[in-house]
């Protein structure tokens, strides 16, 4: 047996291996983009490494597609055969374990085995972010932090994770409100790791919650070294610094943005057309012409009416298919989000339930500019959205929406609560804040340019 990394048993056999085996675990960490390289060079040389198996099979079920079900199935079939030759330990088929029960339908189950894991080995790193991975899927933002602080004393100055571990920590502080705190944090993980992209896009979340956006540009200058290096999160980072732009009102940077960096590869991952339509959706509430974009956006996602996997990508896919009035697709994806939520048997089912069927109804009525409907069903949605997943500045378009859909409807008042309730987690007044405020004051009769209320 070798010893990792972050200082744990493996059984590995080879130099080479464990090379391989250490460049993968860490380039995970910093969303690197050849991470899967070294994965597949370890399990081509060691094809009995039952952790890479449950590892490789957890990294095609965080992709949230339907068809990558049947690929983790045959890495859970290979880690188990692996098993059998007896050398995995104790941790490494807990691994296994995990990605069983979340094949299963119970992504938190895996979570909480991921949590005895850290329990027993908090240096594991790789657990570490695997956990806070699949609770970021599941909107746990107060897990995601009760978990990274939970193990940060074993992770010392000489910790290779250590970097990377204060750059989770900075974005579970950014999503529990504490945003001094998740600067700090933040910068101070990308100090340490300088290709922490993760914590170099906490601080960007922390500028966009405190409506800094001008502050959030100058943080991203001059350092796209951090991110340049990375998978499709890459075109998340620079997703951030189109809605930096636009809060400033420089709609022409944000749509060379688009075009140059967030859909200069037109792929189909989730996460990208999450990025795509959330932005463009922003862009037409501001009364932005986004020309034709809209449309292979929904030739994408006519293909995933189908997929139920995540909530949050079916709703991101309704976005592109109302936009581009596909009544036919956008009736069969608010069908098919109904059908699993009366199934309600797996905790994706629930999420569908709760909120999905109230979000996607209430997207569907705003498409079709049926406003008080679309402002009664999203309003309904809104206690559960955290839910859906991702975090506060992406499901930030939902909000947006459930605002804008209540002003069009003549509905100022519960909308102006709507918005209260929207800066008071925000912490600060951003440029979408300000804007409607002046539509409700001229909806009453009073002019624009009115002050926010205390808070």
């Amino acid at each position: 047996m070798k010893i990792d990394v972050f200082g744990l048993k493996t059984s590995l056999d080879h130099p080479a291996s464990l090379a391989d085996w250490n460049a993968a675990m860490l380039g995970f960490l910093a969303h690197a983009a050849v991470t899967p390289t070294h994965l597949m060079a370890v399990l081509g040389a060691e094809p009995g490494f039952a952790h890479g198996h449950a590892v490789k099979g957890m990294f095609y079920l965080l992709l949230g597609r339907r068809e990558l079900l049947a690929v983790a199935q045959d890495d859970l079939a290979n880690a188990k055969q692996a098993l059998q030759q007896g050398q995995a330990t104790s941790r490494e088929r807990a691994y296994v374990q995990a990605l069983e029960i979340w094949i299963g339908g119970k992504p938190s189950a895996a979570v909480a085995l991921l949590e005895q894991v850290l329990r027993d080995h908090p240096q594991d790193a790789l657990a570490m972010k695997l956990s806070h991975a699949i609770r970021f899927v599941l909107g746990d933002a107060v897990g995601m932090r009760r978990s990274i602080e939970r193990v940060m004393p074993a992770y010392g100055t000489d910790h290779a994770a250590h970097g990377y571990l204060l750059g989770c920590h900075a974005f579970t502080l950014e999503e529990t409100g504490e945003y001094d705190r998740a600067e700090i944090a933040g910068r101070q993980a990308l100090w340490t790791a300088p290709d922490d992209a993760w914590g170099l896009h906490a601080v960007a979340h922390v500028h966009d919650m405190t409506g800094n956006a001008r502050r959030g540009l100058d943080w991203l200058a001059g350092r796209e070294g951090a991110w340049a290096h990375c998978n499709n999160f890459r075109y998340h980072v620079w997703w951030h610094k189109a809605l930096m732009h636009l809060d400033q009102g420089e709609t022409d940077a944000v749509l060379d943005l688009y075009d140059r960096d967030i859909r200069a590869d037109k792929t189909d991952d989730y996460r990208d057309i999450s990025n795509a339509t959330s932005l463009l959706s922003r862009l037409e509430l501001e009364g932005v012409d986004v020309g034709d974009r809209w449309q292979e956006l929904a030739d994408l996602s006519a293909a995933r009416t189908e997929d139920g996997c995540l909530i949050f990508a079916d709703l991101h896919y309704l976005l592109a298919l109302s936009a581009d009035r596909r009544e036919d697709e956008v009736a069969n994806l608010v069908r098919r989000i109904h059908r699993d939520a009366a199934a309600n048997q797996t905790e994706t089912q629930g999420r569908m339930a709760r909120p999905g069927v109230s979000a996607a109804d209430g997207l569907a009525a705003f498409g079709e500019s049926r406003f008080a409907e679309a402002f009664a069903h999203l309003s309904a949605a809104r206690a559960d959205m955290q839910l859906a997943g991702g975090s506060h500045a992406q499901r930030d378009i939902f909000e947006r929406l459930t605002i804008d859909a209540g002003l069009r409807a003549g509905l100022l008042d519960q909308t102006e609560t709507i918005l209260n309730d929207r800066l008071a987690r925000r912490g600060s007044e951003d440029a979408y804040d300000a804007a409607r405020r002046d539509l409700i004051s001229i909806g009453r009769g009073q002019g624009g340019a009115q002050s926010v209320p205390a808070q």
